[in-house]
């Protein structure tokens, strides 16, 4: 089998702002790639860029997404590590965009094997719930929103925080005052504190019955995180310290969390993504999977790879609940409330609607 050629799609998805400690997004920033082959398989991806958290917006993918598909052009789509490397070698980093392009040669061999991905992954249908993703607003317009939730029948909840510690930590005492004590509270400051105002914060906060708390300082940090985890009363999960297997294995033998955030835009796409599992698991090290903005295409490659990966434990999958305006997607995973299923179709077993590809800029190469 080879690559013919590859569609690339300027995927702009329209949604509410959203407010994270570094930033506020105003839509989604995605990138679609199709990729064509021979034997009439074409297979679909999707990132979604956040560059203040990665460094990649979507006109950096759009521009090394043209580059990558030349290079792919004329090779055989199911030696995926192969395909992977031609690309690492011509370029570091950039693993949002690599991600899109990882998940499309999976959807065709999944295709080619005619199996959905989660089979072909040596995976099995199994109840995923995800949590529902608090932006950051006053401590009262948080307790509101959680309120809300609570009442469609969520039961996690993830809150943003890493502004001001002490607004903060009346911020988690207002949620958890207004959601009582059954509802799972998970904390993500996306880097916004200080060493001692996050060992201060999760102090303060360990009454509130915290499950975890995703990075809490910045990267640079990162030789300060084993002192954290070591006095923390609450547990620490790795998120922008941990993109890749190296890194995973870093964080785990210096202790410096108990748990792992894996996300494609960090890890390159499923085969990153397995190796970071694989690493995790190995040191008993139980793993999130985590999203950006992405639709429900790159959310179904998501949902696919952790039914087949035993160590991933929690899920936060919630960014199609999260205020996008427009679902541009036919198939893929669907939502009951806030339990999650992906079809038995072959591959990823969805794509993009084509009236909203009409509306989108592309390049084919």
């Amino acid at each position: 089998m080879k690559i013919t050629h590859t569609e690339i799609y300027r995927f702009s998805i329209p949604m509410e702002p959203f407010v994270i400690a570094t930033g506020t997004m105003h839509f989604a920033q995605n990138v679609l790639i199709r990729i064509y082959t021979d034997a009439g398989i074409h297979g679909v991806g999707e990132c979604s860029a956040f560059p203040m958290i990665v460094g990649e917006t979507q006109e950096t993918c759009l521009a090394m997404a043209k580059d990558f598909a030349q290079i792919i052009k004329g090779k055989n789509p199911l030696e995926i590590p192969e395909r992977m490397q031609d690309l690492l070698a011509y370029a570091d980093h950039n693993a949002t965009i690599k991600s899109a392009f990882d998940m499309a040669l999976f959807d065709i061999a999944a295709k080619n094997a005619k199996l959905p991905l989660y089979q072909f992954l040596g995976g099995y249908k199994s109840t995923i719930e995800t949590d529902m993703t608090i932006g950051i607003d006053t401590p009262e317009g948080m307790a509101q929103t959680a309120l809300k939730y609570q009442k469609n029948g969520c039961r996690i909840i993830k809150i943003k925080l890493g502004k001001k510690v002490q607004d903060d930590i009346e911020r988690v005492k207002q949620i958890r005052a207004a959601v009582g004590n059954e509802m799972i509270l998970r904390l993500d400051a996306n880097q916004g504190w200080s060493f001692d105002d996050a060992l201060f914060a999760l102090g303060e906060l360990e009454p509130q019955n915290i499950e975890f708390c995703e990075q809490p300082m910045r990267t640079w940090f990162d030789d300060q995180l084993p002192e954290l985890a070591l006095n923390s009363p609450i547990k620490i999960m790795a998120d922008e310290s941990c993109y890749n297997h190296h890194d995973a294995r870093k964080l785990i033998n210096s202790k410096a969390c108990e748990y792992l955030n894996i996300k494609f835009a960090k890890s390159g796409g499923i085969l990153g993504a397995q190796k970071i599992h694989e690493e995790a698991l190995q040191h008993g090290v139980k793993c999130m999977i985590g999203s950006m903005l992405e639709s429900r295409i790159a959310l179904s490659a998501n949902l696919h790879f952790a039914l087949a990966s035993a160590n991933v434990v929690f899920f936060d999958l919630d960014t199609c609940l999260l205020g996008h305006l427009v679902d541009p997607v036919i198939g893929g995973l669907t939502y009951d409330g806030y339990f999650l299923d992906v079809p038995d179709s072959i591959g990823i077993g969805a794509d993009a609607d084509q009236e909203f590809l009409k509306t989108c800029e592309n390049w084919v190469v």
